[in-house]
């Protein structure tokens, strides 16, 4: 009598080639599903954020600035369109920070989901890369809602104002990439939070150009909007939306420096991802 050898099991359920090929996109797949778990709070939050700001600081501050600058306005427009793009850009960045620490975090140390990945034909590589995946179309997704809200309010004079959608999808991802790497070397979170939300977010929050231009703030100040992709973010989408000025040379700086985050971002996480599973 003679004994199959034939493989059963997992390997006839899983082909090893395909998941090799995309794993990334398995990865991405998976947290795209976790997502729709709070897809309502996701939509909940998409509609409000945009809502509340513009009404509170964009319409009912803005009111008041628009009253004691004149026609002039801030940088020659209505204040409530010199802000818009600098929330466009603050919701991505914040959208892909979500989409990009919490996920790593949970996969390193809260469920540890990132080494039973491992384990299968999955790499690091393709297990960070999926995580960005994922955060990406999160992004999309809150331009998209935030930038049809700023039309509904009337915020977006120009016909070119479409523009401002890449560039801030551009700027979430670049912030986030560089979010996942930082998220995949920590060791304790707790005091990172705290960092996180009191020393970088909310700095650059205040003094990126977000509700006033960088070159009124005092100079020794004005270096936290340079090194801001929220600032970089807001000028680019200043430039497209209502043609606020900027020198050609300083247009390629930011697109620059946004770019360089993106790529040591990815490049840096999937080294990290790829050398902590491997412990």
């Amino acid at each position: 009598m003679s004994i199959s050898t034939t493989r059963q099991g997992s390997a006839r359920l899983v082909d090893a080639t395909k998941v090799q090929a995309r794993g990334a996109l398995y990865v991405a797949e998976a947290r795209l599903r976790i997502m729709m778990k709070w897809i309502w709070m996701i939509i909940g939050i998409a509609i409000a954020n945009p809502v509340l700001y513009l009404i509170s600081v964009g319409i009912g501050l803005g009111g008041l600035i628009d009253k004691s600058v004149g026609p002039v306005g801030v940088d020659g427009v209505k204040y409530l369109t010199f802000l818009a793009p600098a929330l466009l850009a603050q919701a991505a960045i914040q959208g892909a920070m979500d989409e990009t620490i919490y996920p790593t975090i949970e996969g390193f140390k809260w469920h540890k989901t990132f080494y039973s990945m491992n384990s299968t034909p999955l790499s690091g590589t393709q297990i960070s890369i999926g995580v960005f995946l994922a955060a990406f179309l999160r992004v999309i997704y809150t331009v998209l809602f935030y930038f049809c809200v700023m039309w509904a309010f009337g915020a977006l004079q120009s016909p070119k104002a479409w523009l401002a959608i890449p560039t801030a999808i551009f700027a979430g991802i670049s912030f986030g990439a560089l979010m996942q790497s930082l998220a995949a070397k920590l060791e304790n979170e707790n005091i990172f939070f705290v960092i996180l939300g009191r020393f970088i977010m909310m700095p650059l929050f205040l003094f990126s150009g977000t509700f006033f231009p960088l070159s009124s703030m005092p100079f020794f100040l004005q270096w936290i909007g340079w090194i801001s992709p929220l600032w970089h973010a807001t000028e680019l989408g200043r430039y497209l939306t209502y043609g606020h000025v900027i020198s050609g040379t300083l247009l390629w700086a930011h697109f620059t420096i946004l770019a360089a985050m993106l790529i040591f971002g990815l490049y840096f996480s999937a080294r990290i991802f790829t050398r902590r599973l491997a412990k």
